[in-house]
């Protein structure tokens, strides 16, 4: 194992929380953001390898939250 991948284990997106929290569907995010239902359920799931900040920074600014709100540690 390589350290990269043991850091992807160390990151949880909390996505889903998030958009329960706010009543809102992987969908109506998408179309918010600009990024496909597909990407987005990739990060969604803990399968995201990368992730630009623009996409972060537009993720965060849809669900009024902070970069830390989103991505934890484990």
């Amino acid at each position: 194992m390589s350290p990269a991948d043991s850091e992807e284990e160390l990151i949880h997106c909390r996505l889903d929380e998030l958009l329960e929290a706010r009543g809102m569907t992987l969908t109506s995010l998408s179309e918010i953001v600009g990024v496909s239902v597909v990407n987005l359920s990739v990060l969604k799931n803990d399968r995201a390898r990368a992730i630009r900040f623009s996409t972060l920074a537009a993720i965060c600014e849809a669900l009024n939250c902070d970069v830390g709100d989103l991505l934890v540690t484990v």
